[in-house]
Parts: structure tokens; sequence; C-alpha cells
């Protein structure tokens, strides 16, 4: 942002510390006016004909927005992806205990990838990998969505599960 001297417009479309419209101003007359009230010239608008410049406390100005990041990066809310690894010919037991951590990772609001790595020659029967896949994203279809169907990714098939936004 141009402040002070370093606004390069002749003449500005001057507002007041109150928001009041003062019309168009000599950059001179401007920073006078500015320095009188011993407050700092900002153009806010440099691209309008003619730009725009207000009279405020440039320090208090970028504290201020300063704040505002910060509060807005406080709510900000960040999603981990986590990976559960199952196999085409997994047990029931092993189904269960990959099932339940994924619902864990759920209910903590991360997203959930489910991937199966199809080894030697099992790749034939890709069928199979997809019906593990269809019955976990059955499972989990209560407290989530699929964010992307069962895919082939070289010798890895995978799906990702986003937790259902209850508000």
């Amino acid at each position: 942002m141009l402040l002070n001297e370093g606004i390069r417009a002749r003449e500005v479309r001057l507002i007041d510390q109150n928001g009041e419209q003062l019309g168009i101003k000599s950059k001179n007359d401007a920073l006078e006016i500015a320095g009188r009230v011993n407050l700092d010239l900002v153009l806010v608008a440099p691209n309008a004909k003619p730009p725009v410049a207000r009279i405020m406390d440039y320090g208090k100005f970028k504290f201020e927005q300063q704040k505002k990041d910060k509060e807005a990066r406080k709510n900000q809310k960040i999603i981990n992806i986590k990976e559960v690894r199952l196999s085409p010919t997994i047990d029931e037991h092993d189904f269960n205990t990959k099932l339940r951590n994924a619902i864990k990772f759920l209910e903590k609001g991360d997203k959930v990838k489910a991937s199966i790595r199809f080894k030697g020659r099992a790749i034939t029967h890709k069928e199979i990998g997809q019906r593990v896949l269809d019955r976990f994203a059955n499972e989990c279809k209560e407290i989530s969505t699929i964010e992307s169907h069962p895919k082939m990714d070289g010798r890895s098939m995978f799906l990702v599960l986003a937790p259902k936004n209850d508000k």
C-alpha cells in the first residue's frame, strides 16, 4: 500500500479520518491536511480516476489487519488424509479393526483413503478388491460420504471418504 510521499498521483480524491469526502485535492494539499491532524495519507484505490486516498493512522490500521488475519487463521480447519490399507483377501477381524480405525479418523474430522495393494497375480481379480472397498464404504456410510469412488492406480485400488457435515 502506498502512503505519504510514496504516492505518485498529482491529485487524489480525499477522504478524511471520519469517512467524510473532501473532494479532489492535489497531492501536496492532501499531505498537508494529513500532517495537520498528525495522520498518514494512504492510497486505498490506486486504479480509480482520480486515485482515492484516505487520512488514517497507518500503524493502527496495519495492526487491526494483522489481528483480523490471525483470527481468520485460528478459525481455519486443517483436514488431514489418513490412509487405511486393506488387502483383497482380508479376514473379518482384520477388516473390522481397519474399519474401527477409519471410523475414529472420520469422527475426528479427517478424510480417509482406503487402499488395496494387489500382489502377484491377484491383480487379475480386481473385482474382489472392488467388493472389499465397496463393503468398506458401505460400513462407513453413516458418518461419511464417498469423495472418490474406487479406482485403480498402478497395482493399487483406492477410494477416499470424507466426514459428513452435520451442521
